[in-house]
């Protein structure tokens, strides 16, 4: 885990989840043993409710597709919990479809989120194969404070002290990938246009 990193809370719906984790993926599920990781089994949005206001530094949601009791997940009350649970300039890194399946969504949560978080917002893309049609998109927002330059990271993967001495070595992000995440096509400034303010 980054050595930056001072404390991880992670919340999981089901321990199924862990569980298959740790036995299917035990090279990946390694962070779970890290004793800065601190594991939630629960309802992740009700357990934002309930957290102190401006208690994070950092939130990433990897959430399911916004279907059934998962419809909240795009909606307003949803990214007002996210951002309350924010200190004030907080990031929020949350899942935003598939530039090309969902621009309505895409435009329905950058308004939202426009009207929310009073720092910055981004849309972000990148190819994740076993994605319907290859790609993911993310929501990157800063609650107030400076603009946040999400685009030019403060400290670049290549310049992390043991970055590269780890048992692998990262297959697909770098800093040129990283800025390539927000180029985003035509079509989709052109259907989105929040994208283009």
């Amino acid at each position: 885990m980054v050595g930056f990193l001072q404390r991880f809370l992670g919340t999981a719906l089901l321990s199924t989840l862990i569980y298959v984790s740790k036995k299917f993926f035990p090279e990946l599920a390694a962070g779970f043993e890290d004793p800065r990781v601190c594991l939630h089994v629960g309802d992740a949005v009700e357990f934002l409710r309930n957290v102190p206001e401006g208690k994070y530094d950092a939130i990433i949601v990897d959430s399911s597709d916004p279907v059934g009791p998962a419809q909240e997940l795009v909606e307003k009350p949803f990214f007002d919990t996210l951002a309350r649970a924010l200190r004030p300039g907080g990031v929020l890194c949350n899942m935003a479809e598939s530039m090309w399946l969902h621009t309505h969504l895409i435009d329905d949560m950058i308004s939202i989120c426009r009207e929310i978080f009073k720092g910055s917002v981004h849309y972000a893309w990148a190819s994740v194969p076993t994605y319907p049609s290859g790609v993911i998109g993310f929501l990157i927002c800063s609650t107030e404070g400076p603009a946040v330059d999400f685009l030019n990271p403060i400290n670049p993967i290549e310049k992390l002290e043991g970055a590269h001495q780890h048992k692998r070595e990262l297959r697909y992000y770098n800093s040129e990938m990283h800025k390539a995440a927000f180029s985003l096509p035509s079509f989709l400034k052109r259907e989105v246009r929040l994208l283009c303010d």
